[in-house]
């Protein structure tokens, strides 16, 4: 059996379970679909050519994507696509509603940090720690900006907020102590 026979066991169950995520992961990093689709295939390209199995082949796999969709950005002419193309920043289905646009707007304006953060964290299942990893911050920071990229969202979705759950102006009620027992 050949090194590539041997990775193939490991890199297809992987590749059919973050594919699709690692393609989202690209649009938040700021690539087309078309960009991230190929930049998704050269990740596995290369995996499929690696001596062994990594240790963690998950976190690998998306280190190896972002470092490749970093590197992807630095061409010129992909640049100017990219920036024609950010008006469509997500692919329409024609079963979207107006909050889901107007969810994936939002998150298209969100700082690129804050909108790579929330993507790792909700679609990709990481924790803080795992993302700090990744992008090479502390697990603090990375929880920061998740944080501060949910609030922006929140305060745009559904009004200004101010970090709580009810809208401003709604009536709070505050209940007195308790009686000390006797």
């Amino acid at each position: 059996m050949n090194a590539s026979e041997c990775n193939g066991r490991w890199c297809q169950p992987l590749y059919e379970a973050k594919a699709a995520g690692l393609i989202l992961y690209g649009r938040a990093l700021g690539l087309s679909h078309g960009e991230a689709e190929d930049v998704v295939q050269e990740t596995f390209l290369a995996l499929l050519q690696l001596p062994q199995r990594p240790d963690d082949p998950e976190h690998y796999c998306l280190r190896a994507f972002r470092n490749r969709a970093l590197n992807h950005h630095r061409g010129l002419w992909r640049r100017l696509a990219r920036e024609w193309e950010s008006v469509r920043w997500f692919e329409r289905s024609a079963n979207q509603d107006q909050a889901e646009a107007e969810a994936m707007r939002r998150l298209a304006q969100l700082p690129a940090a804050q909108r790579e953060v929330i993507v790792l964290k909700i679609w990709h299942g990481l924790t803080f720690e795992a993302i700090g990893n990744l992008l090479d911050v502390s697990p603090n920071t990375a929880a920061g900006r998740y944080r501060y990229g949910l609030n922006k969202l929140k305060l745009h979705l559904k009004g200004a907020a101010y970090g709580r759950d009810e809208p401003i102006g709604d009536p709070i009620g505050i209940l007195d102590a308790p009686s000390p027992l006797a």
